[in-house]
């Protein structure tokens, strides 16, 4: 406590309140700044290993770094962007049809829902980007800009790692360097596992979706699986919201479909807690289910899509730094 600033705060408490109320406004006010850092940072942990990898077999620093980039573009470019047209036009032909599809299943499970409602509010979206094309087209150069932003900052974080590291080290007394240290490595290697673990998790469950799902001859296939990729990061609660849809259109074909498709979720999510969670994600997360759900219910209140997609990661980078502290009072 040798620092006067310190002990003047502690000493006028007033003073000090007022200071934390005017620090949770400026974060509340950069927040946006705050979470695109936070995604970078999460993306250049899950590099690590592989600029590591690369650098062993003397690759220099800057190539070790560019490569898996450069990876996952070429990735993109090649396989993902011819497909996003098809993608779209599945997406909006099961838009169109699901509230009649929604009423049907609702009849044969003996429910009302007024499933007009359901297709204006869907009709009416679809108008309304129709309507409304600038401001859509900035919506989506926006998200482009700010995915390319973070990529480049994730790529500067990676690049001058050690020496970000290093700086951040110094700024506590010597005597807590190691532990920082050990705290910053475990937090990079916790976070950097989840979101490696949540993307292999994403391509096996929206892969095995869509063959099975082929297979069973169910109508938007594609779109079912995709929604069943992208909502397999929020654990828990994304497989069963995931299947919902596919149930419903499911019932439009007939009722032995659907306990069939209702089997196959179940069977797959059996598969993914037994085999590959354990095995991908348990080290990496080991959160009980409970505060994984709760932790999703806050972050999707407080940020929310993206606060339940990041509570996971934040609730991990909360909980090694609380273990640290909690070792170090014992």
């Amino acid at each position: 406590m040798n620092n006067p600033l310190i002990r003047y705060f502690l000493r006028n408490q007033v003073v000090f309140s007022l200071f934390l109320i005017l620090i949770a406004l400026f974060i509340l006010k950069i927040k946006g700044i705050l979470i695109a850092i936070f995604i970078a940072y999460i993306i250049m942990a899950a590099f690590i290993p592989f600029v590591e990898f690369f650098q062993k077999k003397r690759i220099p620093r800057i190539l070790s770094v560019a490569i898996p980039y450069l990876f996952v573009f070429a990735f993109f470019t090649s396989l993902v962007t011819p497909l996003i047209p098809f993608f779209v036009s599945q997406i909006q032909s099961l838009f169109i049809i699901f509230p009649r599809y929604l009423d049907q299943a609702a009849r044969i499970l003996g429910i009302h829902i007024d499933a007009s409602q359901v297709g204006y509010l869907i009709s009416s979206e679809i108008g309304a980007i129709g309507q409304n094309a600038f401001a859509v087209t900035s919506k989506v150069f926006g998200g482009v800009f700010s995915t390319l932003t973070i990529l480049v900052v994730s790529f500067y974080l990676l690049l001058d790692h050690d020496r970000i590291k290093r700086y951040l080290v110094n700024l506590f007394p010597i005597q807590n360097h190691k532990k920082v240290l050990l705290i910053t490595s475990q937090i990079e290697e916790k976070l950097g596992g989840w979101f490696r673990g949540q993307i292999v998790l994403s391509l096996f469950i929206g892969t095995i979706t869509w063959i099975g799902l082929t297979l069973l001859g169910l109508e938007f296939a594609l779109p079912l699986a995709l929604i069943a990729g992208m909502l397999e990061i929020i654990p828990t609660i994304g497989p069963i919201l995931a299947a919902i849809p596919a149930i419903i259109v499911a019932l439009n074909t007939s009722a032995n479909t659907a306990i069939v498709v209702v089997v196959f979720y179940i069977f797959l999510q059996a598969v993914e807690n037994n085999l590959l969670v354990p095995r991908i994600m348990q080290k990496a997360v080991g959160l009980h289910p409970i505060a994984i759900i709760i932790g999703v219910i806050i972050g999707s209140e407080l940020l929310g899509i993206i606060g339940a997609l990041l509570a996971i990661p934040f609730i991990s980078l909360l909980l090694i730094i609380f273990n640290s502290f909690n070792k170090q009072s014992k």
